[in-house]
Formats: structure tokens, C-alpha cells, sequence
């Protein structure tokens, strides 16, 4: 009977289609925590949310240029006005023109007026979209988190400079920095995602019964899904339908007829050995896979249209399972979604993956999403919110057609959805108080790392990912006795609400 239980094992990738089932094989290391309950869980005397709540996480991949997503659009005499923006980069090419800017206006920052970057209003119509997320400004439904970054401690530059142990590790390294975004922990690398660890501590208390993970993602199996006790689930995009998405068997090996008979013996078969820790940890992600391909198997298609792109696929898969909430049996989930190609070294401001071309695409599927939403009458309880490796020198690099920019720190990101505090731009200032939530645009002044005869303009930044990722997370209706678990470095900063979502 092993013998065939251990044979099983060995050709399940043969005899499943995997596409749609994270695994989590790079996981096992962790395996007797699959099988536990989270240590030590705590309570909140404050009731969290009953209502349905989503989390979709957009990980703009390679290093989003901040400088150029929202840019001061203001003459007054700040040291942060447009033209010090526009002689950092205009000269090179990569400023945007002041008349081309989006107009936006910051109650948070004395009424002043800061623009958006063109192409996240209307643009040339895809797939039936013709509208951008920027109206959604004036509509107090999206906000910017400025000066954001991975962070240990708060700190100004005069402490980056004499305390290296207090910088992230590896600091502007793609691969760290995308990693650290994901599990908000700068100071070493850890398995787990911050999405994950929300997960774990709000999966059992939420969806019971529910039929598939609360955290799923759209990309592939992704750090930010990887919790202690969560398994995360990951199918492909709308070019496949919902109902085909998770098929545990495959067609072309045998005839329809056999399917049952084989489905049953696999079943079987995954309650032999389960005293070996690898085996049961199979058997149980199996299990989940069998159930929610069961579950996934019949879906309605969603009403608004969406961009025949790459992002735009990803957030109508997304949209589909929103949709089929009941019928699954969950009240809280989180997605995972990414966009690549903003490692724009050169060739950012024209091109088909420039970041122009990239923000139209961002902005067009996010705003489809949103429309989705208010079809589905959950507005309110979706939020979406976006993640990148780090920003990126003010200084440009090259000029003219290939003009781009190189690996910098602090980056502003966007959050949208009807629960959004929308309107505004929200932040922390440095440690002693001083400056303001948007960075300094001064090559070599208080905000800029950078030292020497020719500074670059990389921000130090001042709200950390624990910060925005918390403020996110508590919304969701993670207790706040338990935001010391998911971000054990909250507690150096002086607050963990940055006020942009209503309760």
C-alpha cells in the first residue's frame, strides 16, 4: 500500500494540471506549520468588520518612477514646486510638461495643486475603456501614500549616513527590495508575505466554510501569499475561464469517461501514509485543490468591460471570483496581481513598455475593475493598492529618446476604492517632525541620500511599508493585537494609522 501512496506521490505532477494550485513547494521547509494553529492568537476587544472586505494588491515590478507619477504642479516659492522638479529633469527630457499634467488639488497640503501623470486620465480606448482612475480624485475615491519605502526604524539622513545597520538589507537591489515590499521586514529575509500573515490571522474567524483561499493571486505563487498556516491558491488570468482555471486532471491523457473512477481512486489514495509529514502536507494541499476546483467549476461572467491587456486580464480574473463570493463562502479575501517593465533605465517616456505605455495600462484596468466593483454593488468594500521594488532618481539617466532613470528608495503609491479617503495625499514627515509628507525635491538637500559633488535625488523615505501596509491591513479587520505579528517592526514607528481609509 506505500509503495502505490509513494508512486502516487511521484507522478501527481504528471497526472494534475498544477497551473492553478500553489503548492508551495518551495514551502516545505515549513511544513509542520501547515498543520497548526498560529501560536499565541490574540484578541482585540474591538469587533472587526462583518461585512465582505478584499484586499488586490498591484505589484508594479522593476521600480515605478514616482518622481513622474504625481509631480508639484505649484509656483509658489517651495523648494518642491514645479520648476525645481522641471530643472532636475527637464533638460534631459523627462520632465513632464506642465500643461500635460492631470491637475489634482491636496487639502492635506495647504490646497496646493500637484499633477498626475497623463496617462493615468482618458487615453486612447481599450477593449471599451476610455476613462482613467484620475477622476476618481475629485470623487475622494483614490489617495497617494507619498514617500514610501522599505524602512527598519525612522531616520534622517544624517543617521542613514553614521548607522548602516539601520538601512535594509540590501538597499536598491531589485530582488530584496520587491522581496521586502512583500514581507514589509527590512532588517532580514523572511519565507513569509505580509498578505499571507494578514491570512493566517484572519482566515478562521472570517470564512469558516469557505471553499477556496482567502488569499489568491492572479501571478503566479507570489512571497506576499505566503503565510505560516495559509495556503495560498494560484490560477491564471481571464484568457482562461473561471470554470477551467483549476482542472485537477488532465484531457488529453484519458477519455472523459474514466473521470469519475480516477478522481475517486485519487482520493483514496490521499488518505494512505499520512503519519509522513511530506505526504500529509501533499494530501492537504491536494484536498483544498480538489475542493476548490469543485467550487470553481460554474461562474457568471462579470458585466464591465475590460482592456485586453496584461494587468487588465488579471484584474477580470479577479473580478470573476469577487463575483462568485457566496457561492464560495467567503467574507474576506485577498488577490495578487503584477505588472513588469518599470525598470525603465532607459526608453521611459516613448516606447511600447515605457512607463507611459505602462501607466495607461494601470490606469485603464484598475478603472474597469473599479466600474466592475460598483456593478457588484461592493465599491466600498474592495480596495486595490499598488506595491513597487523602490522609486527612482530624480536625476535622469541618458537623455533625450532613451532618457530613463537608475534605482533610487522612497516611491509614492496609489490606493483606490469606495472606502479610499480619497482626495488627498497622506504620509509621515521625518523623524524630528520636520519637512513635509512629500519628499524635498532638492538634489543633496534633507530628503537625498545621495552625497558628493553630484547627487542623484534618491528620497530617504518617511512612511515605512509597515505604516501603509498596517493602515491597509486594519481595515481588512486585522485586530490591532495582532499587527505586531504580521509587522513585527511597527511598534519603531510613531504611528500605524495613516488615515486613509474609513473604519
Amino acid at each position: 500500500m506505500k509503495e502505490n501512496r509513494r508512486e502516487f506521490v511521484k507522478k501527481s505532477a504528471c497526472a494534475l494540471s498544477m497551473l492553478g494550485l500553489a503548492t508551495q513547494a518551495r514551502h516545505f521547509g515549513l511544513i509542520n506549520a501547515m498543520a497548526q494553529t498560529v501560536a499565541d492568537k490574540s484578541t482585540d476587544l474591538t469587533a472587526p468588520p462583518t461585512d465582505y472586505r478584499a484586499l488586490v494588491c498591484i505589484l508594479l515590478s522593476g521600480g515605478n518612477d514616482g518622481n513622474n507619477l504625481i509631480v508639484p504642479n505649484h509656483a509658489d516659492a517651495t523648494i518642491s514646486n514645479y520648476s525645481v522638479y522641471a530643472s532636475s529633469r527637464a533638460a534631459q527630457g523627462l520632465a513632464i510638461a506642465q500643461n500635460q499634467l492631470l491637475p489634482v488639488t491636496v487639502p492635506r497640503l495647504g490646497n496646493l495643486t500637484y499633477g498626475l501623470h497623463p496617462s493615468l486620465g482618458p487615453a486612447a480606448q481599450q477593449g471599451g475603456i476610455n476613462n482613467g482612475i484620475h477622476e476618481l480624485w475629485a470623487q475622494g475615491k483614490m489617495a497617494v501614500v507619498a514617500n514610501t519605502g522599505n524602512l527598519i526604524r525612522p531616520m534622517n539622513k544624517t543617521q542613514y549616513q553614521q548607522n548602516p545597520a539601520w538601512r535594509p538589507f540590501q538597499l536598491f537591489s531589485h530582488s530584496d527590495q520587491k522581496q521586502q515590499q512583500q514581507t514589509s521586514r527590512s532588517d532580514s529575509p523572511i519565507p513569509l508575505g505580509w498578505g499571507g500573515k494578514i491570512a493566517d490571522r484572519t482566515n478562521a474567524a472570517n470564512n469558516p466554510n469557505g471553499q477556496i483561499s482567502m488569499i489568491t493571486s492572479i501571478a503566479g505563487t507570489q512571497l506576499f501569499t505566503l503565510g505560516q498556516s495559509t495556503t495560498p491558491l494560484a490560477i491564471r488570468d481571464a484568457a482562461v475561464p473561471l470554470n477551467e482555471a483549476l482542472i485537477l486532471y488532465s484531457r488529453t491523457c484519458c477519455s472523459d469517461t474514466f473521470s469519475n473512477a480516477r478522481n475517486t481512486a485519487l482520493a483514496e489514495l490521499r488518505t494512505v501514509d499520512l503519519d509522513s509529514s511530506l505526504v500529509g502536507a501533499t494530501s492537504h494541499i491536494m484536498d483544498q485543490a480538489q475542493t476548490s476546483s469543485t467550487a470553481l467549476s460554474t461562474f457568471q461572467e462579470i458585466t464591465a468591460p475590460f482592456p485586453n491587456t496584461n494587468l487588465g486580464k488579471q484584474l477580470k480574473q479577479v473580478a470573476r471570483i469577487i463575483k462568485k463570493r457566496s457561492d464560495l463562502s467567503i467574507n474576506r479575501q485577498v488577490f495578487f496581481v503584477e505588472l513588469g517593465g518599470f525598470d525603465t533605465h532607459q526608453n521611459q517616456v516613448n516606447g511600447q513598455n515605457s512607463q507611459t505605455a505602462l501607466l495607461i495600462q494601470l490606469s485603464q484596468a484598475v478603472r474597469a475593475f473599479y466600474d466592475e466593483m460598483g456593478v457588484q454593488g461592493v465599491q466600498n468594500n474592495v480596495t486595490t493598492f499598488t506595491l513597487s521594488d523602490f522609486g527612482r532618481t530624480m536625476n535622469p539617466a541618458g537623455a533625450g529618446g532613451i532618457v530613463g532613470s537608475d534605482h533610487a528608495w522612497g516611491n509614492h503609491m496609489l490606493v483606490i476604492g469606495g472606502s479610499v479617503i480619497g482626495g488627498n495625499i497622506y504620509g509621515s514627515t521625518r523623524p524630528d517632525g520636520t519637512g513635509n509628507i512629500f519628499p524635498t525635491l532638492q538634489l543633496g538637500g534633507p530628503d537625498d541620500i545621495d552625497t558628493g559633488s553630484a547627487p542623484r535625488g534618491r528620497w530617504l523615505p518617511t512612511t515605512s511599508v509597515e505604516q501603509y501596509a498596517g493602515t491597509l491591513a486594519r481595515w481588512y479587520g486585522l485586530n490591532s493585537t495582532d499587527l505586531s505579528f504580521v509587522f513585527p517592526n511597527i511598534g519603531n514607528f510613531p504611528i500605524n494609522d495613516l488615515g486613509f481609509m474609513t473604519p
